[in-house]
C-alpha cells in the first residue's frame, strides 16, 4: 500500500505510512498562496474579489451616510488587553482571516467620500492602487537588479520625469522612493552632512553643524536631526513674514552671516514649499544667492539647499501651461492663483534636492514619497558602501549600495509612476485647478457671512482656513485686531478656544453620523497655530497663535453644494457651543 501527498505540485509516495500532519497543512497552505502558474485556480484573485465585496458593504449609500466606513463610529480596540493576544495553535483559512481584517476597517475615514476634507489626505487613483497591489504579488525589491528586474524602470523613469519638471538635466539626476516626507528629509540631511562634514561617515558627527529652516517648517525636522544624531538643538528657525508665512530673508542673512563669523558650519538650508496649513513657500532663488554669499568656513563643504516640497511639488505640472490661452478653461478668479502657485514652485530648480509625496498632492496610496536629487553621481558616490558578498549586481542600477533602506518595496515607486503615466500634465492641472475652483467658491461664501473670515486669504494653496465669531460680531475687524494688537490677546485666546471647541464638536458629529438638513456632517479638522500674531514673531508667547478651522477639499467628488453644507454645519456647531456656554 502507498499513500500520496501533494507538496507544491509534486506528488510524493509515502509507502505504508499515514500522511504526516505537516504535509496536510502544507497542502492546505499551498491553496492559500497565489498560483505561480497560468490558468490555475488562484486563491489570490478569489481573495481580492471577496475582500472588495466585503469592503463595499462598509460604504454608505450615495448622498446618505457618514464619511467613515461601516456603521459603528466607536474605537473598538480594547487597549487594556489588546497586547495579551497570543499565537493560536490551529490554522485559519485565508477567507476567515480576510473577514477578520475587514472588521478592522469599521469606522475608518472614507477618503473617497465628498464630506472628507480634514487634511491633505486624498483618495488614491485606481491605476496607482492596482499597480501597488501587483507589487505585493511578486514582491520586487528595489535593492538591486536581480530582485527588481524591469520594475526598476518605475523609479528611474519617475526620477527623469520629476527632474524634467524641475528643469534639471534628467540624465544626471536621481530619485529614490522612501518612507514618506520624513524619509526625504532624512535623506537630505544625511546627504548634506556627508557633503559638509566628509569625515562624519567614519568618525561620526563631531561638529555642531546647523540646519536652518523657517518657523513654518514641518516637525519632521525634529525627527531627522534626532534620529540621525545631529541633535534637535542644532536647528535654527528663521522668522516668517506675517502675510505670506515665507522665510524672512533679512533674518536668514543675519543667521548665515553670524554662523560664518563664528566659524560654525551650516549643513543645509531647508526651503518649505507648501505647508499643510499655511501654504507657505520660501523664496528659493533668494536663499540660493544668500548661501553663495555666506559660504561655510574653510575645511567644510558647500551648504546644501533642500526643498521640502512634498505638498507643493505638483504645481510644477503647470510648467508648460499657456496662462494666456488658458486651454483648460479655468475661471478668471482661479487662473491667477494657479499662476502664482507655479511661480512659487518653479525656482526649485536652484535646489540640490527636493521631496515629492505622491500620497499627498499626487492622489496615490501610501507610501509613495520620492527624494529627488540633482547630481546623482555626487549623491551615490558620497554615500556608497562596499557591496554585499551574497548579492550579485545583475543590472547597472543597484541602489542598495547607497540607500538608507536595503530592502525597499516597489509599492511606492509603482504607485507614483502609474500616477504620472495616468495623469499627464493635463490630469494634474485639472485636478489641482478644480480644487481651487471649489476654494474660490468657498471663500466667496465665507465673505458673505459677516461672522466668518478666511484667515489665509493671501495664499494660493489648496486649503481654506477660517475663523467664525459669535453672531453680531464683525469677523474681519475683530480678527485684524487679534492678529496685530496685543491688547486683544484675551479676545484671541477666547476665540481660539471657541475654534477648538467647534472643531471637536464637528468631529463628534462626524463620528456619530449627525445630520443637518438631512445630510451628514463633514469630516473637518482645525489648526492650533498655522501662524503667529504680528507681535509674536519670536513665537515666545504660546497663546499668541492663530487657531483656525481647516477645510481641505482635495476629494475629486467635492462640489460647490458640498461647500455650502460645510459652512452650514460650522455655523450650527458655533451656535450650539455658544448656547452651551
Amino acid at each position: 500500500m502507498s499513500n500520496k501527498t501533494e507538496n507544491q505540485g509534486i506528488t510524493t509516495e509515502i509507502s505504508n505510512q499515514p500522511v504526516p500532519r505537516w504535509a496536510k497543512y502544507r497542502t492546505d497552505m499551498r491553496n492559500s498562496f497565489p498560483s505561480p502558474y497560468k490558468g490555475e485556480k488562484d486563491s489570490l484573485a478569489d481573495g481580492i474579489a471577496e475582500a472588495i465585496r466585503e469592503l463595499d458593504k462598509l460604504k454608505p449609500e450615495k448622498n446618505d451616510g457618514a464619511a467613515f466606513l461601516g456603521t459603528n463610529p466607536n474605537l473598538m480596540i480594547d487597549f487594556e488587553h489588546v497586547k495579551e493576544a497570543s499565537l493560536e495553535q490551529k490554522m485559519h483559512t485565508s477567507s476567515e482571516v480576510i473577514l477578520q481584517a475587514i472588521k478592522l476597517f469599521e469606522g475608518l475615514p472614507n477618503w473617497g467620500h465628498p464630506l472628507t476634507m480634514n487634511n491633505v489626505n486624498p483618495q488614491g487613483n485606481t491605476a496607482a492602487i492596482v499597480v501597488s497591489i501587483l507589487t505585493e504579488v511578486f514582491a520586487p525589491n528595489i535593492l538591486e537588479g536581480e530582485y527588481a528586474w524591469n520594475i526598476h524602470q518605475a523609479e528611474l523613469e519617475s526620477g527623469g520625469i520629476l527632474a524634467n519638471l524641475a528643469g534639471w538635466e534628467a540624465k544626471k539626476s536621481g530619485c529614490l522612493y522612501t518612507y514618506g516626507g520624513s524619509g526625504c528629509w532624512t535623506y537630505h540631511l544625511k546627504y548634506a552632512l556627508t557633503s559638509v562634514l566628509p569625515d562624519s561617515r567614519n568618525k561620526g558627527i563631531r561638529v555642531n553643524a546647523k540646519v536652518i529652516c523657517s518657523q513654518q517648517a514641518h516637525y519632521t525636522m525634529l525627527n531627522s536631526t534626532d534620529w540621525i544624531g545631529l541633535g534637535m538643538d542644532n536647528i535654527i528657525r528663521i522668522k516668517t513674514d506675517t502675510d505670506s508665512n515665507a522665510m524672512d530673508m533679512v533674518h536668514l542673512e543675519e543667521v548665515l552671516k553670524d554662523c560664518q563669523a563664528k566659524q560654525i558650519p551650516v549643513a543645509s538650508v531647508v526651503c518649505t514649499m507648501g505647508t499643510t496649513d499655511a501654504s507657505a513657500y520660501d523664496p528659493v532663488k533668494e536663499v540660493y544667492h544668500l548661501i553663495n554669499k555666506y559660504p561655510n568656513p574653510k575645511g567644510y563643504g558647500k551648504i546644501f539647499l533642500y526643498c521640502d516640497s512634498v505638498i507643493g511639488w505638483s504645481w510644477m505640472t503647470f510648467k508648460n501651461y499657456d496662462f494666456t490661452l488658458n486651454p483648460l478653461g479655468f475661471s478668471a478668479a482661479v487662473l491667477p492663483f494657479i499662476e502664482k502657485n507655479y511661480a512659487a514652485i518653479k525656482d526649485i530648480f536652484y535646489a540640490d534636492a527636493f521631496g515629492a509625496d505622491f500620497h499627498k498632492t499626487g492622489f496615490s496610496p501610501y507610501i509613495s514619497s520620492a527624494f529627488v536629487y540633482k547630481d546623482a553621481a555626487a549623491f551615490e558616490s558620497l554615500l556608497s558602501r562596499p557591496a554585499s558578498s551574497y548579492l550579485q549586481p545583475r543590472s547597472p542600477y543597484n541602489p542598495l549600495n547607497y540607500t538608507l533602506e536595503v530592502s525597499r518595496t516597489a509599492t511606492g515607486s509603482m504607485a507614483g509612476w502609474a500616477t504620472l503615466k495616468f495623469f499627464g500634465y493635463e490630469g494634474f492641472q485639472s485636478v489641482l485647478g478644480g480644487i481651487l475652483e471649489n476654494k474660490v467658491y468657498l471663500q466667496q461664501k465665507i465673505g458673505d457671512d459677516p461672522t466668518m473670515v478666511c484667515v489665509n486669504q493671501s495664499d494660493f494653496g489648496l486649503v481654506t482656513l477660517l475663523k467664525i465669531y459669535p453672531s453680531g460680531m464683525n469677523a474681519s475687524v475683530q480678527y485684524a485686531h487679534e492678529l496685530k494688537d496685543k491688547n486683544y490677546l484675551n479676545d484671541l485666546i477666547a476665540h481660539n478656544n471657541l475654534t477648538h471647541a467647534i472643531g471637536d464638536l464637528l468631529f463628534e458629529w462626524f463620528r456619530s453620523g449627525k445630520k443637518i438638513n438631512g445630510q451628514c456632517t463633514p469630516y473637518l479638522s482645525f489648526t492650533t497655530g498655522f501662524r503667529t500674531t504680528e507681535y509674536n514673531r519670536d513665537m515666545e508667547d504660546k497663546d499668541a497663535m492663530i487657531f483656525a478651522l481647516k477645510i481641505f477639499p482635495l476629494n475629486v467628488s467635492i462640489t460647490p453644494e458640498v461647500m455650502d453644507h460645510v459652512l452650514l454645519c460650522i455655523r450650527a456647531a458655533r451656535d450650539q457651543i455658544l448656547n452651551i456656554i
